[in-house]
């Protein structure tokens, strides 16, 4: 069985840096598209960043470009998230899934973490 592990959340000033990390075990990572997704309180989870299998192609949202690099290490079964400039709005609970390929559509992705929080005081 599949299973996803997200860390390196926490609290941070705007304008902080924080990188998010996803282990996986029990699948062929490097088989796989991994995407990221956040959900604030009260709000509908949204898609942040993708990346296909080989780290080729990567796929951003418009509110995060610029800011998030999306990356992947296939070699240690690990995807990353680094997460620059933060602001308040990026606050929300951030999980990371595997999916057949990189979309921004969250429904595609068939295995997910429990998520890690980020929290970005003003």
């Amino acid at each position: 069985q599949v299973q996803l592990v997200e860390s390196g959340g926490g609290l941070v000033q705007a304008g902080g840096s924080l990188r998010l990390s996803c282990a996986v075990s029990g699948r062929a990572f490097s088989m796989y598209a991994m995407g990221w997704f956040r959900q604030a309180p009260g709000k509908e989870r949204e898609f942040v960043a993708a990346i296909n299998w080989s780290g080729g192609s990567t796929y951003y949202a418009d509110s995060v470009k610029g800011r998030f690099t999306i990356s992947r290490e296939n070699a240690l079964n690990t995807g990353y998230l680094q997460m620059n400039s933060l602001k308040p709005e990026d606050t929300a609970v951030y999980s990371c899934a595997l999916g057949p390929r990189a979309t921004t559509n969250g429904a595609l992705f068939g295995s997910w973490g429990q998520g890690t929080q980020v929290t970005v005081s003003s």
